[in-house]
């Protein structure tokens, strides 16, 4: 029930065994009645001294009074016999300011004033005095690489290279010149991702399903429909070969007369990653040689394994962006904006893919002793290229395979000045 502008008071009527019979009187300031309405309130018990000494208009004259149908009373058995007040209170109040109205011009105030966030803040660091700060920082780089902050250029070693090859943003006010910055793995191994697909033979993904459906790695893409199990991504899989009734067309094989499929039995975890606060760095320099080697045999392993499964299950780019899709047609998404997408409505370039289309490698300049003087501007053209991650392992110790033996140019001998580089013929 809402009273507006009433009082509302609780007085004992007389002892029993039971809760107290009581009368529950209001008084409205207007002469006639006004409607009443159900909702819930909260009430709370005072002492009728205690109750006395309040005024009994004046406090609830600035509030709305909501009364309701059920009490939750904390009272002891002796309280029961005395008289009681009966308290309302509500947290809303009855009159309200507009909310302001700010000009264009004029900044919205915070909603928390900077002197509150400041005291806050302060708080904050009397606590933390004496307490171990929070995750350890990342072990040191035993092969630093640096990336350009404006392109998409690597260098691995201890400083960045100084060739003006700079493509990015503003790069003709700094004359072709790099910002290096310290990167990050992404830098090193790209994130090529494609869409997952439930049924690998089913229809093209339309551009309405293109934020529907999950996008995962491409080569994690490509090992699903090659058989792997993975379970937070399930596909499809057929026991029978498909009958074909048209170009495009087709109908699942009739597997009724196989025996059910075993139920699966959990399998250790694939997508497992090693948080940063557990890598070590290697103790030694033998464990440096060890691991580069390691590094370098998973990735040729992955390229090798993922090359021959590229003859077994098409794999999909489009010409004019690195769009990667596994599947035996592209998607239909309208999410191209390589050059001239308005001519072709943003609609990808399908093409066969190729295996530097599903890894990129990500060359970048080879350096032929760490330890010597960095590379020269002039001198660039006697200078190799490798994959970012084989120049990794390779400065880390890991022998030169035989397949990037031709473009890190070991056989050519570099000039030890720039006149001596000038009488090569």
């Amino acid at each position: 029930m809402l009273a507006s502008s009433s009082v509302a008071t609780w007085t004992g009527c007389g002892s029993s065994s039971n809760y107290p019979l009581c009368a529950m009187a209001f008084f409205h300031s207007k002469s006639r009645a006004s409607s009443i309405r159900m909702e819930p309130f909260t009430v709370s018990f005072l002492p009728r001294s205690e109750f006395l000494e309040l005024s009994s208009f004046h406090s609830f004259q600035h509030s709305h009074l909501k009364l309701g149908h059920s009490f939750k009373s904390r009272a002891t058995s002796r309280m029961l016999h005395e008289p009681h007040a009966l308290v309302i209170t509500n947290e809303y109040p009855q009159n309200a300011d507009f909310p302001r109205n700010y000009s264009r011009k004029e900044k919205k105030p915070f909603p928390i004033p900077i002197v509150e966030l400041r005291r806050a803040a302060r708080e904050r660091l009397k606590k933390r005095k004496g307490q171990t700060k929070g995750r350890a920082p990342p072990p040191k780089n035993v092969v630093p690489v640096h990336a350009c902050g404006w392109c998409s250029e690597l260098h691995v070693g201890p400083e960045g290279h100084p060739f003006k090859s700079c493509k990015g943003k503003h790069a003709t006010l700094r004359k072709g010149l790099h910002l290096w910055t310290n990167a990050a793995v992404e830098d090193v191994l790209v994130p090529t991702e494609a869409y997952h697909l439930y049924d690998p033979l089913g229809k093209r993904i339309t551009h309405e399903e293109r934020f529907s459906i999950p996008r995962i790695p491409a080569v994690m893409e490509l090992c699903i429909q090659a058989g792997v199990y993975v379970s937070e991504y399930p596909t499809k899989r057929r026991r029978k070969p498909i009958i074909r009734i048209g170009k495009r067309e087709f109908v699942d094989a009739d597997e009724s007369d196989l025996p059910d499929p075993a139920p699966e039995v959990p399998l250790k975890p694939l997508l497992t990653e090693t948080p940063i606060s557990k890598a070590v760095a290697p103790a030694n320099e033998e464990e440096k040689i060890l691991l580069a080697e390691e590094t370098l045999q998973a990735w040729e392993r992955m390229r090798k394994g993922a090359k021959k499964l590229m003859q077994m299950y098409r794999v999909r780019v489009c010409g004019y962006c690195p769009e990667v899709h596994v599947g035996h047609s592209g998607h239909k998404a309208q999410n191209c904006g390589a050059h001239k997408h308005q001519q072709r409505n943003g609609q990808h370039g399908w093409q066969s893919a190729v295996l530097d289309d599903l890894i990129p490698p990500r060359y970048v300049w080879h350096v032929p002793d760490v330890e010597g003087p960095p590379l020269t501007r002039e001198l660039r053209n006697f200078y190799g290229q490798a994959p970012a991650v084989v120049e990794i392992c390779v400065q880390a110790g890991a022998a030169v395979p035989d397949q990037y033996k031709s473009t890190m140019r070991l056989d050519i001998g570099i000039p030890s000045s720039v006149k001596e580089a000038e009488m090569v013929v």
